[in-house]
């Protein structure tokens, strides 16, 4: 597996490469990419952390594993390319994002515009077999990707972390909430969204604290 990844990222997360178990995790993901059909492709797999480099990060969205369908996964968390389908969640993001900030609803799915303003779109696991959701958990990406939001949370200041669900708010658990905000709802699936997502207004609330600690919003539409 070739860690393309921004170097900035690389000073701030050099020895996960060198651990046991991100050797194993390289190993099995190359066989699976071998053998299987996996999702996204190998180059877009760092992708969120090429986008949006360690010292531009201020907000930082957890997602679950990549979109499983065709086409779907582009490396980036609720993110589509263009030309692509918006799946259900990425529809109520977008909902809710009309609700609380105005305007038109967005249509195009794809997130690279908030990735170079500094959101990191990052999925616990980066990568999956087609039409297999969770196929790649527990192989090592969920430590890799805590070692991620560890070093965000220690290393930086006043980043707001937007936390969907209750899989993403375990992750973020030991988030330094003295000096981040952490916003908390429901997830944005259809099976959720109406317990809690809906009305949350995360959009507003983060550009709220951008602005106050002079870090400037995101143009999120």
């Amino acid at each position: 597996m070739n860690v393309k990844i921004h170097d900035s990222w690389k000073r701030h997360l050099e020895g996960e490469f060198e651990k046991p178990y991100f050797k194993e995790l390289t190993e099995f993901v190359k066989g699976e990419y071998a053998a299987k059909k996996v999702f996204p492709s190998p180059a877009n797999i760092f992708r969120a952390f090429e986008l949006c480099p360690f010292e531009n990060v201020k907000v930082v969205i957890l997602g679950q594993d990549p979109y499983h369908g065709p086409g779907q996964a582009n490396g980036l968390c609720f993110s589509v390319n263009d030309g692509v389908q918006n799946p259900p969640s990425l529809q109520n993001i977008f909902k809710e994002l009309r609700d609380d900030m105005g305007g038109d609803i967005r249509t195009t799915g794809n997130l690279d515009d908030w990735a170079k303003q500094g959101v990191l779109l990052l999925n616990a696991t980066l990568t999956v077999l087609a039409h297999q959701a969770g196929s790649h958990q527990k192989k090592g990406w969920e430590q890799f990707t805590d070692a991620v939001v560890d070093s965000v949370s220690r290393e930086k200041e006043q980043v707001v972390f937007i936390l969907w669900g209750r899989y993403a708010q375990d992750k973020g658990a030991k988030i330094d909430t003295e000096k981040h905000l952490v916003i908390k709802s429901a997830h944005p699936s259809p099976l959720s969204a109406y317990a809690g997502f809906f009305g949350s207004k995360p959009f507003s609330k983060a550009n709220e604290y951008l602005e106050w600690n002079e870090k400037g919003p995101v143009k999120w539409a």
